[in-house]
C-alpha cells in the first residue's frame, strides 16, 4: 500500500473514526486529538497485514479514546456547574441512506445520552459505542479491546442496562424539533411567558453549561413555572446587550440547534428535545471553549 493509498484509505474512514472518539469523549477537541494520534500510528506502521483496514483503525482510534479518557477521569478535574457535552456539527449525508440507521447514529450522539454515558467506565463506554451505535459483532469488539467474547458481552449488557435505565425517551422527528425550537426562541425572545409556558411541558428541565465562564444556571432547573420564567428574564436581559445580535440553526449532535452568534463569534448553543408535541429538555452551552468549533462552520 503506497502512501498516497494509506492517506486515501484514511481519510475515507476518517468520518467513523471522528465518530467513534467522540462519543467515546464527549469532547471536539480531543476527539481530533485521537484521530490524528490515529492518523500517526497508522501511517508509520507495516500495513502489509492489514485485510480489513477499518476495523483495524477503529480499534487503534478507540484503543487511544480509551486512554485519553482514563487519563481525564484520573484528573478528577471539577467543573462549575451541569456539564454537557461539546456541540458536535453533524450531517450524515448520503453516507447514512437508511432511516434506521439514521436514527441510532442521531441517539447515539444526543447530549442526553452523551450525558449518561459519561457514568460509564471506558470499557463499558467503548462497548456500548462500538455495538450500539455503529454495530460491530462482539466477536470484533473483542479483538479491538482485547478481551473474551464472553468479558465483551458482560460489558456490553452492563453498558446497555445503565444507559436504558436513565436515558429519557424522546421523539426525534426533526421538522417538529425545529418547528418547536422556533417558536420556543420566539416567544423567550418576545418576553411572551404564557406563549413560552404553551410549549413546556410541566416537569421540564433545563440544564446550563456555562463552566463558570460566562451567565447560565448552576443548577439544573424544573418545572414549567421555573424554566419558563428563567428564560424570559434571562433573554430579555442578555439579549439587548449582544452586538450584532443573529441566529442560526443548525445540525448539532443529531438534532436541530439555535446558534446566537455576537458579531458573528459564537456566543450560545441551545437544544430541545420534545415528547408529546411538548418541550421536555433544553439545553443551553454557553462556555465559550466549547464553543469554538463553531467558529467557522
Amino acid at each position: 500500500m503506497t502512501t498516497e493509498t494509506a492517506t486515501d484509505v484514511f481519510e475515507s474512514h476518517r468520518p467513523v473514526l471522528l465518530g467513534v472518539a467522540y462519543r467515546m469523549l464527549g469532547r471536539v477537541a480531543d476527539a481530533e486529538d485521537v484521530v490524528q494520534e490515529a492518523w500517526l500510528r497508522w501511517s508509520g506502521s507495516d500495513r502489509g497485514d492489514v485485510r480489513e483496514p477499518r476495523g483495524y483503525l477503529v480499534r487503534i482510534t478507540t484503543r487511544l479514546a480509551i486512554d485519553r479518557l482514563r487519563q481525564i477521569k484520573a484528573r478528577g478535574e471539577t467543573y462549575v456547574g451541569p456539564w454537557l457535552p461539546e456541540p458536535y456539527v453533524t450531517d450524515f449525508g448520503d453516507s447514512v441512506p437508511d432511516t434506521a440507521e439514521r436514527a441510532v447514529l442521531a441517539d447515539s450522539v444526543s447530549l442526553a445520552v452523551l450525558v449518561v454515558l459519561e457514568s460509564l467506565s471506558p470499557l463499558e463506554r467503548a462497548v456500548f459505542v462500538l455495538r450500539e451505535a455503529f454495530g460491530f459483532p462482539y466477536a470484533d469488539i473483542a479483538t479491538m479491546l482485547d478481551r473474551g467474547e464472553p468479558a465483551v458481552r458482560r460489558l456490553a449488557g452492563r453498558a446497555r442496562k445503565h444507559v436504558e435505565e436513565r436515558r429519557p425517551r424522546y421523539e426525534v422527528d426533526p421538522a417538529q424539533r425545529r418547528d418547536l425550537t422556533e417558536r420556543f426562541l420566539a416567544a423567550a425572545a418576545g418576553g411572551d411567558l404564557d406563549g413560552l409556558m404553551a410549549l413546556l411541558a410541566p416537569e421540564v428541565r433545563l440544564v446550563g453549561d456555562s463552566g463558570g465562564k460566562s451567565r447560565a444556571p448552576l443548577r439544573i432547573l424544573q418545572t414549567a413555572d421555573k424554566v419558563g420564567r428563567f428564560l424570559v428574564g434571562a433573554v430579555q436581559k442578555s439579549l439587548p446587550g449582544l452586538p450584532g445580535l443573529s441566529v442560526r440553526f443548525l445540525e448539532l449532535n443529531g438534532g436541530p440547534a439555535a446558534l446566537i452568534l455576537s458579531d458573528g463569534r459564537p456566543d450560545s448553543v441551545f437544544q430541545i428535545d420534545v415528547a408529546d408535541g411538548r418541550v421536555r429538555s433544553v439545553y443551553i452551552i454557553r462556555n465559550p471553549d466549547k464553543l469554538r468549533s463553531l467558529a467557522a462552520d
